[in-house]
């Protein structure tokens, strides 16, 4: 994904800081860590940008979420009921185990890519 760096994909995907993809946003980096799935530095140690832009800023996060949910859930969908050829109950259950087991990652994603709406990517960073 090194490749990718300086682009708003490379900071949705490896949870890089949005301004300087120089460290991870979240203390943790395994989202299954569930203690510390949400749990996020509040500054960079980079470029000292805040994370926490003002309170309750990662709620807007939520709507974010919904339609990730769905990319999650259709594809889901599509595997189980035309790919591997289930009935509608066995894909319904199969819909419902990915979206138990993603969550935390669909939860990491949306906050990625709610951040990146409001920051850019700065190749030369002065510390600011």
């Amino acid at each position: 994904m090194r490749f990718l760096r300086g682009s708003k994909v490379y900071s949705v995907f490896t949870g890089a800081c949005p301004v300087c993809h120089k460290e991870s946003m979240y203390v943790e980096k395994n989202p299954y860590k569930l203690k510390y799935t949400l749990r996020m530095r509040s500054v960079c140690c980079s470029c000292k940008t805040r994370y926490k832009i003002e309170p309750s800023f990662f709620f807007g996060a939520m709507y974010v979420s919904y339609p990730v949910g769905l990319v999650f859930a259709g594809t889901a969908f599509i595997l189980a009921y035309w790919g591997l050829g289930f009935g509608l109950i066995p894909s319904y259950i199969a819909i419902v185990l990915v979206m138990v087991l993603s969550l935390p990652v669909i939860l990491r994603l949306s906050r990625n890519i709610w951040i990146n709406f409001f920051m850019r990517y700065k190749s030369k960073n002065n510390g600011a």
